[in-house]
């Protein structure tokens, strides 16, 4: 009785799997309708589809005039189109793996540098959007990358392609960003200071003199790395930093109006962190 039971439960699940496979297989059987169509005739209707914000649509008669027609006029176009279109479609790092794979099997194609300026905005895109996501997190918990990798992108396009067309736009987007990656560093050391991790709080600062010495936060990171040496009694660097402080920034509010007698202006100014 057990044994017939248990065969009758196998045979029902294998008309089961039976049946669900034969649908697989229906699904699978669906007609391509590009079958047939030429080069240009795929090239121009992703364009349309384009054009009417159908990025996934796109992406796929991109992907099959590559396939098809890989040695012909349209297939390095498509190349750059399916970055962009995986750019708009919100699927960034398909993007910039798109943008990579142009770089390395076309490095020297005319339009080369609109890839590697594709690069910088996806990811400056993605750390901008990451930023105003988090405004209320804390910064220790963030990750720069996405800011960084876009800088790379975009130092690699002006330093190669100094006459390319996306260049000042590229640069301008640098400026903005040494800005905020130094004002991110700070806001770390900051973060440290309040804790009482000096060591922590000393390297944020420094690594952030180091790598972007131009930025305005600069002013705030010396002043930072002045207290940390301080707390942990390392006077011959936190004169050093004293020294780099008076020197570059005179006017600096961390020293006018701080002055006491055998008291040094770093132990007089005791933010609020």
């Amino acid at each position: 009785m057990v044994v017939s039971l248990l065969s009758r439960i196998a045979i029902v699940a294998l008309f089961a799997s039976t049946l669900v496979l034969s649908a697989c297989s229906g699904m699978d059987d669906k007609p391509d309708e590009t079958v047939g169509w030429s080069a240009n005739k795929l090239y121009g209707e992703a364009k349309d589809a384009m054009n009417e914000g159908q990025w996934t649509k796109a992406i796929k008669y991109f992907e099959k005039l590559e396939a098809r027609y890989p040695y012909g006029r349209f297939a390095q176009q498509a190349q750059i189109e399916i970055a962009y279109a995986y750019y708009k479609d919100n699927e960034r790092a398909s993007a910039v793996a798109a943008a990579d794979r142009f770089i390395k099997l076309h490095p020297n194609h005319p339009n080369v540098d609109y890839m590697y300026y594709l690069k910088g905005l996806v990811n400056f895109n993605e750390s901008n959007s990451v930023f105003d996501k988090l405004s209320s997190q804390d910064m220790t918990e963030r990750d720069p990358k996405a800011t960084r990798e876009s800088f790379l992108a975009f130092k690699e396009l002006v330093q190669r392609f100094p006459d390319s067309k996306y260049a000042p736009d590229a640069s301008a987007r640098m400026k903005y960003q040494v800005n905020a990656l130094a004002s991110a560093e700070v806001h770390v050391a900051r973060y440290y200071m309040k804790r009482g991790a000096y060591v922590a709080a000393a390297n944020r600062a420094q690594f952030a003199l180091q790598n972007y010495p131009q930025a305005p936060a600069i002013e705030e990171a010396v002043f930072l790395l002045v207290k940390a040496y301080d707390a942990l009694k390392m006077t011959e660097l936190r004169d050093g930093a004293d020294k780099v402080m008076r020197t570059n920034f005179p006017q600096s509010k961390y020293l006018t109006g701080r002055v006491k007698k055998d008291v040094p202006w770093w132990r007089l100014w005791d933010p609020e962190w």
